[in-house]
């Protein structure tokens, strides 16, 4: 075997050509790292153990997660043994291993807890603007990005509950404290939820009677709960169990309510014992009328998409449309064409653009100046709304992992969807910038 002296002092660079050849090299060149790097303060203690990544480090995995839509897991083991990984987020390992499979939550907690995602937004799309054309036409809507719960009912609800006070809280502390459980009917409960839970057809009256029962089971046990608690103070819920109680609370409070008052009287209805934040959006649509999770209102400007505004909360969208004017005249200057649906079309609105000049694809309500040509750039920017803006939505959805949202935090949510909106940006950058790169595949497009 020959043993050479001297190492290859182009190994480096070699690994590095073929990476920026790579469709994840021309992301990692449509984003602004040093502008990003200042999103997040100086790190005074670890992130992991050791420091693995840096700033941009950490940024990058999440650019990352979105871009190759694996969990957590399955991208340190991708990571550990990708050198185009590695090169992204400007860490080579060597001869090293990232055996923390915790650090990518932790990482996205992190960046939740320290930056702000309208600073790394801007620089993004401040990064983005040279690339962009037509930015004069402004387009608007919203839609909803799931969390990954299962489909709540009033019934299953209850009974999370009630499985967390009496197994995981009461019992488990008087098998502790070697004393006897209170009394009560958990147990036979418990069987008759397993044969409710098998029933196909779950009627009205069937459900309103487990409804009951799980209603007065619950009560009975937080009231055994908290005694229990006050007669051996010795015993210190975590943040998460005292969370849960919590909402469990507030669960009995509002399905107590909901026993004798209609549904639509209720306000902030918690559907989720592990995510109270979520609440029932109602879409209208026909095959999902209502969605559970965090309803986004968006910007498109050439393609690009922009987060106006994020709530786990319904509101109005076209309350939103005076602030996404105002915004896009701070980005692009000029606003003279704006699409959006029928929602928008108050008369507020109306006035408002007509004071600033902005021609819509509204239907109009007086007499058509233009004629002809009016209706077919009406019929334009509606029809560029339906498609393009809605099938962004769709990409996103299915291949940059906003289909379902798997974090579990509130804060953490917000970060998921954010960076999976600003990847497939990136990668509609990217895929326009080599295009203009390349006469051949602009001469084909």
């Amino acid at each position: 075997m020959q043993i050479s002296i001297f190492q290859d002092p182009y190994q480096y660079s070699y690994k590095w050509h073929i990476f920026k050849g790579t469709d994840l090299g021309k992301i990692y060149d449509t984003i602004p790292w040093d502008d990003l790097e200042e999103c997040l303060p100086t790190q005074n203690s670890p992130v992991g153990a050791p420091r693995w990544f840096s700033n941009k480090g950490m940024f990058a995995l999440m650019f990352l997660k979105a871009y190759l839509n694996l969990s957590d897991e399955k991208l340190i083991e991708r990571f550990n043994t990708d050198f185009s990984l590695q090169f992204f987020c400007g860490k080579n390992l060597n001869n090293e291993i990232v055996k923390d499979k915790t650090i990518v939550s932790r990482i996205r907690t992190y960046i939740a807890d320290h930056a702000d995602m309208d600073k790394v937004q801007g620089a993004l799309v401040n990064a983005w603007k040279k690339d962009m054309g037509n930015t004069h036409v402004l387009l608007m809507d919203a839609t909803c990005y799931e969390s990954y719960v299962r489909f709540p009912t009033d019934v299953k609800l209850l009974w999370e509950c009630c499985k967390f006070v009496f197994e995981k809280q009461l019992y488990k502390y008087c098998k502790v404290l070697k004393i006897a459980r209170p009394r009560s009917k958990y147990f036979v409960q418990k069987k008759l939820q397993l044969g409710y839970d098998r029933i196909r057809r779950k009627t009205y009256n069937k459900g309103l009677k487990r409804r009951k029962s799980l209603v007065y089971l619950l009560e009975k046990g937080l009231k055994q709960l908290d005694e229990l608690l006050e007669t051996y103070p010795s015993i210190t819920l975590n943040p998460l169990q005292a969370n849960y109680l919590s909402t469990s609370k507030k669960i009995l409070e509002q399905q107590t309510f909901l026993l004798s008052n209609p549904a639509k009287e209720l306000k902030n209805r918690i559907v989720s014992l592990s995510k109270p934040y979520l609440r029932p959006i109602i879409r209208g649509k026909e095959t999902k009328p209502v969605e559970f999770g965090a309803k986004v209102h968006m910007m498109q400007v050439d393609g690009i998409n922009i987060i106006d505004h994020i709530s786990f909360d319904a509101f109005n969208e076209g309350t939103r449309l005076k602030t996404c004017v105002t915004k896009h005249k701070g980005i692009f200057k000029e606003c003279h064409q704006l699409g959006a649906d029928k929602i928008y079309a108050t008369n507020a609105n109306r006035n408002f653009l007509t004071e600033n000049k902005i021609f819509t694809c509204f239907p109009k309500k007086g007499p058509k100046k233009h004629g002809k040509a009016e209706s077919v750039l009406q019929s334009a920017i509606g029809a560029k709304r339906a498609t393009v803006m809605e099938g962004s939505f769709g990409v996103e959805k299915e291949h940059y992992g906003l289909r379902k949202i798997k974090a579990r935090q509130e804060k953490t949510e917000r970060v998921w969807i954010f960076f999976g909106i600003m990847t497939a940006n990136a990668a509609r950058i990217a895929k326009r910038k080599s295009v203009q790169d390349s006469p051949h595949l602009q001469q084909v497009a």
